[in-house]
């Protein structure tokens, strides 16, 4: 190739790298071309970086998961070995003593009456309508089970007509708990030799054999005496916000 068209070649690319470089009108299209690649491969790039960390979270997550059902399903056959050994020590010993409960969770259908938000209807199998069950949301008290015309109908701590035994205190003081149609229950017939506060802890007794001994109710709010008798207001644990599943307890002992 001769000296005179390499110039030649030198020169042109020189001009028009140039006119890149300096010329807007020539600079500008390339530009806003490069920009666009630029641009798409950002978006490209942030999208499957999202979606990696997308799937390993989820893979994360999901992991997380299966350990707290392990754990979950370990606690439930360790509970169950210890009431399978204590049954056993209750035989031996030649005691009527048992430990089997039944427990079930049960599905809200409706509320009974518009505006009443204490009674609800409850979808319950194979329903025994002879008997009263409680109803427990986690281990908080939530109310009680009883028959309307042969169907279950749940009666939430706050109805008057929500009752059930309970223990007050460290000295287990005991006594009747009811709804009050507020935002409290009432103790009633807690012996007045029993000594109870302000912040004491109320839980079931379990002599109702309609719950559990020991599930949470509340706390005492304040105590009155009248008549040999004690009465405590008492603040419940169970806020009635969501009721849509609840645990039965269809059977103590």
């Amino acid at each position: 190739m001769s000296k005179g068209l390499l110039s030649f070649f030198f020169i042109f690319t020189t001009l028009i790298v140039g006119a890149l470089y300096y010329t807007d009108v020539i600079q500008s299209p390339f530009i806003s071309v490069l920009n666009k690649i630029k641009t798409n491969y950002h978006a490209s790039s942030e999208f499957v970086q999202k979606q990696v960390q997308k799937h390993f979270f989820q893979a994360e997550h999901i992991a997380e998961l299966n350990e707290k059902v392990r754990r979950y399903e370990n606690s439930c056959l360790i509970i169950e070995q210890l009431s399978y050994d204590l049954n056993n020590l209750f035989l031996e010993s030649n005691s009527d003593l048992k430990i089997n409960p039944k427990v079930e969770l049960v599905r809200t259908i409706s509320y009974q009456k518009f505006g009443d938000l204490n009674r609800v209807w409850l979808e319950i199998d194979d329903y025994n309508a002879s008997k009263i069950y409680g109803l427990a949301y986690n281990n908080l008290v939530a109310g009680i089970v009883i028959p309307q015309n042969n169907r279950p109908l749940g009666l939430l701590n706050s109805d008057l007509k929500s009752s059930y035994a309970v223990y007050i205190g460290d000295q287990n003081a005991p006594g009747i708990a009811h709804g009050n149609n507020s935002n409290y229950l009432i103790v009633k017939f807690i012996p007045a030799w029993f000594s109870i506060k302000e912040g004491d802890k109320v839980i079931t007794s379990g002599l109702d054999e309609i719950f559990f001994e020991g599930l949470n109710v509340g706390v005492v709010v304040s105590v009155t005496k009248s008549q040999g008798y004690q009465s405590a207001v008492v603040e419940p644990f169970y806020k009635a916000n969501t009721p849509n599943y609840f645990h039965m307890i269809k059977k103590v002992k």
